[in-house]
């Protein structure tokens, strides 16, 4: 099959330079954009005279016919014509004729190939930015159900001070809400049309480049030819922000994992997102949360595969730059598929407010509350955590929690704690007593609650 860049050569490529260089395995998915791109710049060509009013019209069945075909799986590829470009230029010169060769005047595949991937991450941008947005509403949607649930907070894995569950879940829906403010703020960094640049010095041909960007509804134009052609800079910033997604929702299914265990025992995962073990029957696994969680490295991979592929390249345009697509295409099928299925798995899931509860009250979670009740004697700080320390350590001598300490065993280390000491030091109290905006306190996290649902 000749290549439509065949003039110069005398040769035909080798078989195994044509496997190693084709791309339509993959850019494939572009077509759309390709042939949405092309539909622009033909009426480009016609308002600067280049095409007739009827080759403009012949151009447009013609790339709409080959869209229908492709979409409806009827359309042949072959990786002797290279990529989604030269596909659909063929294709189109073999049902028009001569009008198609007329459409590549003043355009390069690099502003070509450029222009459809700004169009394709505009729409996947959009689509992720609303699947979070499902996301953030199954999340919150549960918050606001358990909002009297309390668990212990941990650091360092270790039973810290006790906290609302709905406060615990709202901590995530923050992290997802900066994830979509982060991908919304990358938008407008793609919304730039490249189209116009050819290879790299401009088209030599009068293409009013604004009137074609309005039709592509780009919000501006690139204003420098060499860079519009080169710069992927904007597959860097989403690489990274799908990067930091999946760092949150990898950290989210370590909790989970954590909490299903028997160690834990705090949710019930539905058995619709569960799976089985081949060998023992008793086990119910958590493939989901377990699945996101090593997902993460390829899309972190992905972020250091596009940052290597830049990082030597001169300007303009480098065939080193075909190797963006398939990371993009793979990240952005991977974080949707993994906040569909996630947001599924917290519809259904089921809490254990027993076992939460339960697990709050060991560990001295609320020995923080009880050198907060000394400040409020008039205790410096440092002295009432040196004497919470102390009372501490007797406790674990003595076998017994905060809470099974007599008023006079209380007494031996400060003459200033009293009977309301019990109420400082319960769960309850702990809640209540973090009255603070952005706190855990019962009606601060109703608060919260109020706030995330108008953002989201």
């Amino acid at each position: 099959m000749s290549k439509l860049w065949s003039g110069r050569f005398s040769a035909d490529t080798a078989k195994e330079v044509q496997n190693f260089t084709e791309s339509i395995s993959w850019d494939w998915q572009l077509y759309r954009y390709d042939i949405q791109g092309s539909i622009a710049h033909a009426g480009g060509l016609r308002r600067a005279k280049i095409l007739t009013a009827q080759e403009y019209k012949k151009i447009v069945a013609g790339l709409k016919s080959i869209e229908r075909d492709i979409a409806q799986g009827k359309f042949e590829f072959n990786t002797a014509l290279e990529d989604i470009h030269m596909h659909i230029e063929a294709a189109l010169t073999a049902r028009i004729g001569a009008a198609a060769q007329k459409l590549h005047t003043g355009r390069s595949r690099n502003d070509q190939v450029a222009t459809d991937v700004r169009l394709y991450l505009k729409d996947k941008l959009i689509l992720l930015s609303g699947q979070l947005s499902v996301f953030c509403t199954a999340l919150l949607a549960q918050a606001e159900k358990h909002q009297t649930i309390i668990l212990p907070g941990l650091t360092h894995l270790q039973i810290a001070q006790p906290v609302l569950l709905a406060h615990h879940i709202l901590a995530y829906v923050e992290m997802f809400l900066r994830d979509r403010q982060r991908l919304a703020d990358l938008y407008s960094r793609v919304d730039v049309m490249p189209l116009g640049s050819a290879a790299l010095a401009g088209a030599a041909y009068p293409l009013d480049r604004r009137a074609v960007a309005k039709e592509l509804d780009f919000a501006v134009i690139s204003e420098n030819s060499l860079d519009a052609v080169s710069d992927r800079d904007f597959l860097v910033e989403f690489q990274s922000a799908a990067a930091i997604l999946m760092l949150h929702l990898s950290r989210l299914s370590e909790e989970l994992i954590l909490w299903n265990s028997a160690q834990f025992d705090y949710v019930e995962l539905a058995d619709s997102y569960t799976t089985g073990s081949s060998i023992m029957p008793q086990k119910k696994n958590p493939d989901i949360p377990e699945l996101t969680r090593g997902k993460t490295g390829r899309v972190i991979g992905n972020l250091i595969n596009i940052l290597t592929v830049l990082k030597g390249l001169p300007l303009a345009y480098n065939r080193d730059l075909q190797e963006d697509k398939q990371p993009l295409f793979d990240t952005v099928k991977t974080v949707f598929d993994c906040l569909q299925v996630l947001t599924g798995l917290w519809r259904t899931i089921q809490f254990k407010p027993a076992k939460m509860a339960a697990a709050a009250a060991k560990g001295f979670a609320t020995a923080t509350d009880l050198a907060d009740y000394l400040v409020r004697r008039n205790i410096p700080f440092r002295e009432a955590h040196a004497i919470t320390g102390r009372i501490v350590h007797y406790a674990i001598e003595q076998g017994k929690a905060l809470d099974g300490l007599t008023l006079p065993e209380y007494q031996r280390f400060s003459p200033q704690i009293a009977k309301d000491i019990y109420k400082a030091i319960s769960l309850a109290g702990s809640i209540q007593s973090r009255q603070i905006y952005g706190g855990t306190a019962p009606a601060q996290v109703a608060a919260a609650l109020e706030r995330a649902r108008k953002r989201i």
